[in-house]
């Protein structure tokens, strides 16, 4: 079971001594998905910054970007989750088990909201 949060990151380098150039970089950051169910606020990470398939705060997610990559980042944005059809099925179970949760009828409804389009399931 396995899925993803890829992310597109443009980030710039500050060297104090030396110059770059360019100065500015885009690089494609994949972030392991928790599994769902498991630790209630990690896997949720869709909630808390995702709403139809766009950050719901770019500013602030930049700031986890740039822990993450240790640069300045001059932006973020969602591209999409990629998973398994195990982690879907998973996915789908532990969002159908407290639908109300999301104020939506379906855990299909859920997704649209917050994911929109920006889902994909491999083999």
């Amino acid at each position: 079971m396995e899925g993803t949060y890829v992310f597109r990151v443009r980030f710039r380098l500050d060297p104090a001594v030396v110059e770059t150039d360019p100065a500015t970089f885009e690089t494609v950051v994949r972030y392991p998905a928790p599994e769902p169910g498991a630790d209630a606020e990690e896997w949720r990470f869709f909630e808390q910054w995702l709403w139809h398939g766009d950050l719901t705060d770019e500013r602030r997610f930049r700031a986890i970007a740039e822990e993450w990559l240790s640069v300045t980042v001059v932006s973020v944005r969602f591209s999409e989750l990629v998973v398994d059809e195990a982690y879907l099925d998973a996915w789908t179970d532990a969002v159908a088990a407290e639908v109300d949760r999301y104020n939506a009828d379906t855990a299909r409804e859920v997704r649209h909201n917050h994911l929109g389009s920006s889902l994909r399931v491999v083999e």
